[in-house]
């Protein structure tokens, strides 16, 4: 039934490439319903990041609030894979989206009453936190029960870009909210977005999704996925430079509000421009990566090389103008990396293990942060903002030189598993061919 919902892709033209999964119905509400969503969780994020710093006017208190937000992550993000792969995710999903909603809701009237001080924003951080660790790993993994597997990398690389399309208008508008009108319209604007994903999960069709073999209930199921990821190349390598780059190097909702503030003397609207100049960057990425066929493995380490070197690019440019021609870069390899291993990770895993396998990317990209939020937060208070950009730079650009020669390696393997077996000697007196 799925795959005669995909004829409508279209063909070779590169346009039609970039858009092919979308032909799909069940995804293309996906799509929709959660890029208004993340439009108002990056006007909620944006706001947060103010708030902290209006506040106390502290980097590491920023970095800490920030790393609230990812500790369930790290303590629970396992059985969320888990439970990820043992339920019925849409199900899943209307739990978290409401009740990540009730959070903004909570956020905006304790802000508009002015009885908010940091103990609440790291609390009420963590209760999203705890919510986002179900909500991802059963919204990454749903992807691959609503597109055919030809379009799943398509389809994993769109919603990146639905990503950052939703962070160009987001930062924006929440910039200009925050500078017009205050910190509470932007909690009660992301209060609302989430109506967009519950609208949009209830207008699914069931019988077009292919939903994955739920795994019975049993002992050692996390480890299972541990021990399945630790033993296949193809996983566990992208998993080790996203939970490096993942701690270091995507760590601008703390880097870029310090580097406005600190290198470039700015406030709410200098970020919303800085933010915003990234995720245009990242739209034009994510466009360019999802009309690629060839996904190999190495691609993941020039990604790392082009990112490290752009970050860096933007560390030292010498004022405003040229850091915000250096941004769209950062935001290009961003998302190309983001995606190329998001992408080989879901096309590597099992489906019965995908969720459990997009736990551990959700671990490693965004749980890394409460160490690396706060790290690169007393970086920049000690030595400078531009130092919390240098600290991602390096490490992402040594990482993709080092892991070169491994993925190629993955490449060799793959293009000899799908190579034709060659044909066996010719028998004595046979004819020659």
């Amino acid at each position: 039934m799925r795959a005669q919902q995909a004829v409508a892709a279209p063909g070779r033209r590169p346009f039609g490439r970039m858009l092919a999964s979308l032909s799909v119905r069940n995804y293309r509400l996906y799509f929709w319903g959660y890029a208004v969503s993340v439009a108002g969780t990056w006007m909620q994020s944006l706001a947060l990041a103010f708030l902290v710093l209006r506040l106390t006017g502290s980097g590491s208190d920023l970095g800490l609030a920030t790393a609230a937000r990812f500790l369930p992550f790290v303590v629970l993000g396992p059985v969320g894979g888990l439970i990820a792969d043992r339920y019925d995710k849409r199900r899943l999903l209307y739990v978290t989206q409401s009740s990540s909603a009730l959070i903004a809701v909570l956020f905006a009237l304790l802000t508009a009453l002015d009885v908010i001080n940091v103990g609440m924003v790291i609390g009420l951080s963590l209760a999203l936190g705890s919510l986002t660790v179900f909500d991802n790993p059963a919204r990454q993994s749903l992807i691959g029960e609503l597109v055919p597997r030809e379009q799943l990398a398509n389809a994993v690389t769109l919603n990146s870009v639905s990503v950052n399309l939703a962070r160009v208008f987001g930062s924006a508008a929440g910039g200009a909210l925050v500078a017009a009108v205050g910190l509470t319209t932007c909690f009660a604007l992301n209060a609302l977005s989430f109506a967009a994903v519950i609208a949009s999960l209830a207008m699914m069709r069931t019988s077009e999704v292919d939903a994955a073999r739920r795994p019975p209930r049993g002992k050692g199921q996390i480890r299972e996925g541990l021990r399945y990821t630790r033993r296949t190349p193809a996983l566990l390598l992208p998993l080790l430079m996203l939970t490096v780059t993942g701690m270091m190097a995507y760590e601008f909702p703390v880097t870029l509000p310090l580097v406005a503030r600190g290198a470039f003397h700015g406030g709410a609207g200098t970020y919303g421009a800085m933010a915003t100049l990234m995720a245009v960057g990242a739209v034009v990425g994510g466009l360019v990566s999802a009309s690629r066929g060839n996904r190999r493995a190495v691609s993941l380490a020039w990604a790392g090389i082009g990112w490290g070197l752009a970050i860096l690019a933007a560390a030292v440019a010498p004022n405003l103008g040229w850091e915000l021609v250096a941004l769209p870069f950062v935001g290009y390899a961003a998302i190309t990396f983001n995606s190329l291993s998001k992408t080989a990770m879901q096309l590597a895993a099992d489906p019965s293990m995908r969720g459990r396998v997009m736990a551990l990317w959700a671990m490693a990209w965004g749980g890394t942060t409460v160490i690396g939020g706060p790290l690169v937060g007393w970086m920049a208070q000690q030595f400078g903002s531009r130092w919390s950009l240098v600290a991602g730079g390096v490490p992402t650009l040594a990482l993709g030189l080092l892991m070169w020669p491994s993925l190629r390696r993955i490449d060799t393997a793959a293009a000899s598993r799908t190579a034709p077996a060659p044909a066996g000697p010719v028998a004595e007196g046979s004819p020659a061919t």
